[in-house]
């Protein structure tokens, strides 16, 4: 049977090694300005999510049919999002702490460009978590999974 010291000193070292991770994956500069990513309970199958607690907000018609940073068109009415550090093809579900609905959305661009906020979604993700009227509202991420370009080619609507 494991000690409870043991054990605690077995937590610390995993949430040590998830920080290093983070960083190593999302990059500096979000680990340490204040968007703490930080180490969930332990999953089912003993793996760690990383989750976030922050202000969304969204963006649509303005940036219809530009390119965003992954090199693909911007298209308002699908479930993708601007976050600054995370690579490109995550997959995040969102969910809007005031309401508690939630969406999945793909990393496709680069942003939010003002200070304070953690995520941009698209239009159809802040419709389906009700706040495209409202425009900001407090969310937490829950990092589901990187997957490459090649593998994230499509995200399919969600109801």
């Amino acid at each position: 049977m494991e000690t409870v010291h043991a054990r605690v000193l077995r937590c610390c070292v995993k949430a040590a090694l998830i920080a290093v991770t983070a960083i190593l994956t999302c990059g500096l500069p979000t680990y340490l300005t204040g968007s703490l990513w930080a180490a969930a309970n332990q999953a089912p199958m003993g793996r760690w999510r990383l989750f976030q607690v922050g202000i969304a907000s969204w963006y649509g018609r303005q940036f219809q049919g530009r390119l965003t940073a992954s090199g693909e068109v911007f298209n308002m009415y699908e479930y993708t999002a601007a976050h600054p550090s995370l690579p490109l093809g995550t997959h995040v579900r969102v969910t809007n702490l005031a309401n508690h609905r939630s969406v999945v959305v793909r990393v496709n661009d680069r942003g939010p460009v003002v200070d304070g906020r953690i995520i941009d979604l698209s239009y159809a993700a802040a419709r389906a978590l009700d706040l495209e009227t409202k425009g900001i509202q407090r969310v937490r991420l829950d990092v589901i999974g990187p997957v490459t370009m090649a593998r994230a080619a499509r995200v399919t609507r969600l109801p």
